[in-house]
């Protein structure tokens, strides 16, 4: 199983951090390049505990979709999403949120994912899919810096 860490340092409340990342407008905005919408489930504002969200996208020139659902959830701490349906066969996404002084957050993600297909799957994710979904994660992170640290948050559905 393939796995990816990342850090972001993010001059705004643990709260708004928290909720950014839970906001279905934000994530359609950061992932303009992809296409990525909700087509069904939870499709704007703010995700929670139990709801669901399924994305179509495109990537590597193929249309997708990939349904996750909130099986976790501790605010403003913690969210773990995890993939229902859609082509791999684990992708879990844990975000951890920690205050480490005043309107400053340690963002912190942990995505955990197996390609299907077995070793020629497990080849995948070492030589294109790790990289690849690591750039995906720090594009949506440095959208969600951008919102957090100026008064863009406004704009977002579900933070007013």
């Amino acid at each position: 199983m393939a796995f990816i860490k990342l850090e972001t340092e993010i001059h705004a409340p643990r709260e708004r951090c928290f909720d950014l990342s839970r906001s279905i407008d934000l994530h359609k905005l950061s992932t303009a390049k992809t296409y990525e919408e909700a087509i069904a489930g939870k499709m704007t504002g703010l995700i929670g505990l139990n709801e669901t969200v399924k994305w179509r996208a495109k990537h590597f020139g193929i249309w997708q979709t990939l349904t996750v659902k909130i099986t976790d959830y501790q605010a403003p701490s913690y969210f773990k999403d995890e993939m229902t349906q859609g082509i791999f066969k684990v992708f879990e996404h844990q975000h951890y949120f920690e205050s480490r002084a005043e309107n400053h957050t340690l963002m912190i993600d942990e995505l955990y994912f197996r390609a299907p297909l077995g070793l020629l799957g497990t080849l995948v994710e070492k030589m294109v899919l790790t990289a690849y979904l690591r750039k995906f994660l720090l594009i949506r992170n440095q959208v969600i810096k951008e919102f957090a640290e100026t008064d863009q948050w406004q704009k977002v559905p579900g933070l007013m």
